[in-house]
């Protein structure tokens, strides 16, 4: 047994009862097509929650001749997060935990101050929010690399009073990483464990 699925254990141990509570996982912008790392998130989390899955480009009905990530980057700005927000807003309507990627976490984040109904939002790498002037009205964990040259900065956190996690010597596509994909999934068992009314998912 590895040390991360030790530590999974020992706190669901120590917790005694485990929650069927539901995570949506959002996409960055390249979605399935280059997300093969989202298998771990999976792999570490399934048998915790109950877990629904959005590739963000499906969300924001993204079809392009050629996936570039100039032109991946350009749909989404003009009008596919939009898209992407509406689609979300329609599927989802009833309250659960939000982890999303990138684009993913702007898109989330739109529509939480839309109305989604979110009991959290675990966002890493969220790119555009640094641009935002209100936040939504849910818990927010927001997470990037140092290196990450969209990361909001201390002074718009301090402005709309979030903390920033900033994991030195990463970039944008620190959640890629297997290091940061046990993390994240750590934060979210401890988060959601604490904050959830205890119900034990059906095996």
């Amino acid at each position: 047994m590895n040390e991360f699925r030790r530590v999974v254990l020992n706190r669901i141990l120590n917790i005694t009862i485990i929650m069927a509570e539901k995570l949506v996982i959002v996409s960055d912008m390249w979605g399935a097509r280059k997300g093969l790392w989202i298998t771990s998130y999976l792999g570490y989390l399934q048998q915790y929650f109950d877990i629904t899955f959005y590739d963000s480009q499906q969300l924001a009905n993204l079809d392009l001749t050629v996936n570039t990530e100039e032109n991946i980057h350009n749909a989404f700005v003009t009008g596919g997060i939009d898209t992407a927000v509406a689609h979300l807003l329609k599927k989802e309507q009833k309250p659960c935990h939000y982890l999303a990627f990138s684009t993913g976490g702007t898109i989330v984040w739109n529509a939480a101050k839309m109305g989604l109904p979110v009991k959290s939002l675990y966002n890493v790498s969220a790119t555009r929010i640094r641009l935002q002037k209100d936040k939504p009205a849910v818990p927010v964990r927001l997470l990037y690399g140092s290196n990450d040259s969209f990361k909001p900065n201390d002074n718009w956190a301090n402005m709309l009073g979030l903390d920033l996690e900033v994991m030195p010597n990463y970039g944008h596509t620190l959640y890629s990483d297997e290091e940061i994909i046990r993390k994240v999934c750590l934060d979210l068992l401890q988060q959601v464990t604490q904050i959830a009314p205890q119900n034990k998912k059906a095996v």
